[in-house]
């Protein structure tokens, strides 16, 4: 396995974007993919949508890890979004480009004209994107709000926002943080909690100046500026405990006019903390073990295994789309394991002696063991059991859910960062008990897990798609929602033709942050913190 070099953030701004909307100007969002072999691209992050803006500085960052030994093939992807689905399939293409990241990081700024396709250029749309290592896992904390702010609108009051930049070395600002709630007809607004990595934030520089604009949002994208002050994080940490940390709002332009002018508003910092964010691989390799789990669909719509049209037939090179799923995913999981015993099950099938479905049969048929040994075990044991049992139905995922979610809930209860557990379900079509599956998903959520849902076969996959929760939130039948997105579906057709580990990319993309997530929400570090290196 290649070793990171280090991650890096990516700043990303553009000028000139085609104008696809009618009535406003275009919402652009940029996405970023990366070539992972076999002509298919694997998403790795986003930025924020900037609405009715043809020159967005997008505020969000896109971080990616760097291995200097590798050369990384990206496509940045700008879209006009007017809907609330995660897929931009139905989204107008503003225009792209692509390039590599040494490309990226080799240049101190990157700038390039966008193409709707190769040699087709996008109007006069550039995209510009900067690249800054990740050295500080620190992240600062602030809660802000204000007082007495000008009014800005002719029929209402203000809606204001807040933007913070930090200086560059050559004296430029650049965005750092954007405030995502506008407060609506509020002068005296308490902005919501957020947090920024100190990195992005100053650079880890406590006396980089700060400049904090705030603005009254115009739905047209003309905001108008409220004020702004200069400020920089060791006096912003000054504020907490009861004492407020203030600085006047001031509009440079009324400053000059009126010698009366005061200022616009008041800015109070009520709190600013510096946590350290703890990634993926610190409690990796602070003694978290990840454990894996196989659920294999043996519903008789998979057809009869001794046929060769049935998903479940061994080819005469000895293998099929169940076995390649197994192999692509266990084998990198597998590392992160030390005893490398993985339980294993199936369900939808009738199962001797009584010949009874069951939808949580061990593939050992051994029900108080069914731990199989390495991923060799896992394919071994399926292989042995499939002449053993008769295929048959219904299609019911909550068992096998419920079965690890016990396990998950029992390492919980220690309260240590010491155990996560990854569920990967292999299944031809459609769930049967979709409402007990949302239910069993939404407490899943509330536990060190993630699921991974492979398609095969050429069913109709849109339940999994909704259970992948990438739409909106998952809810139960209830209503009540998950804590945190923890399925990840992925239908096996599109990764017939490529190279197998673009299967394993892609279904394990989500588990570093969902892990991470859960870490972090339970307020659990890793069972042996890193040492930290302060800057």
């Amino acid at each position: 396995m290649a070793a990171c070099v280090c991650r890096v953030e990516l700043s990303v701004s553009c000028r000139s974007l085609l104008d696809r909307d009618l009535r406003s100007r275009s919402d652009p969002l940029c996405v970023l993919l990366q070539d992972v072999g076999g002509g298919r691209w694997a998403e790795l992050d986003r930025t924020e949508r900037v609405k009715n803006c043809q020159n967005p500085e997008f505020c969000r960052k896109l971080v990616v890890d760097y291995y200097f030994e590798k050369v990384q093939k990206l496509k940045f992807g700008v879209y006009d979004i007017d809907n609330k689905s995660f897929d931009l399939n139905d989204d107008d293409y503003l225009g792209g480009i692509e390039c590599t990241l040494g490309q990226v990081v080799s240049s101190s700024v990157f700038t390039r004209p966008l193409e709707l396709k190769q040699g087709k250029p996008a109007g006069k749309g550039t995209i510009t994107i900067s690249a800054e290592e990740i050295k500080d896992t620190r992240v600062v904390y602030l809660e802000i709000e204000a007082q007495n702010l000008d009014k800005k609108d002719f029929l209402g009051k203000s809606d204001p926002f807040l933007e913070f930049y930090k200086q560059s070395d050559a004296g430029m600002w650049q965005l750092v943080y954007r405030s995502e709630v506008v407060i609506k007809n509020n002068l005296s607004p308490c902005w919501r909690k957020f947090s920024v990595p100190l990195q992005t934030f100053c650079g880890g520089d406590f006396n980089k100046p700060i400049k904090v604009q705030c603005a009254d949002h115009d739905s047209d994208g003309s905001h108008d500026l409220i004020g702004a002050f200069e400020t920089n994080l060791s006096q912003l940490q000054e504020a907490g405990d009861g004492s407020l940390v203030e600085f006047e709002c001031i509009h440079p332009e009324k400053k000059q006019k009126k010698k009366s002018y005061k200022n616009s508003g008041i800015i109070r910092i009520k709190s600013c903390k510096i946590e350290t964010e703890y990634s993926f691989l610190d409690y990796v390799m602070g003694g978290c073990q990840i454990n894996f789990t196989v659920g294999i669909d043996f519903t008789g719509s998979n057809g009869d295994p001794k046929s060769p049209d049935s998903l479940h037939y061994i080819s005469p090179d000895g293998i099929n789309e169940y076995l390649v799923a197994i192999w692509s995913v266990g084998s990198v999981v597998q590392d992160y394991d030390t005893d490398k015993l993985f339980p294993a099950f199936g369900f939808g099938a009738q199962v001797p002696p009584s010949w009874q479905v069951s939808h949580e049969f061990a593939l050992n048929f051994n029900p108080s063991n069914p731990y199989c040994q390495g991923i060799q075990g896992i394919v071994d044991a399926y292989r042995q059991i499939l002449p053993q049992i008769r295929l048959y139905g219904p299609t019911n995922f909550s068992p096998i859910i419920n079965h690890v979610a016990r396990f998950a809930a029992h390492s919980a209860q220690q309260g240590t960062a010491s155990q996560y557990f990854i569920l990967l379900i292999i299944t031809d079509g459609e769930i049967t008990d979709m409402d007990q599956t949302r239910q069993a998903i939404v407490n899943a959520s509330k536990l060190p897990m993630s699921i991974i849902i492979v398609g095969v076969g050429e069913a109709d996959f849109k339940a999994m798609e909704f259970l992948d929760g990438d739409n909106g939130v998952l809810k139960s039948l209830t209503g009540e929602p998950a804590a945190r997105d923890i399925v990840q579906f992925v239908p096996f057709r599109q990764f017939k033709n490529a190279p197998r580990e673009a299967l394993s990319q892609t279904v394990l993309a989500e588990v570093p942050k969902q892990l991470v997530s859960y870490y972090k929400w339970q307020g659990w570090p890793p069972v042996k913190p890193p040492e930290v290196k302060m800057m």
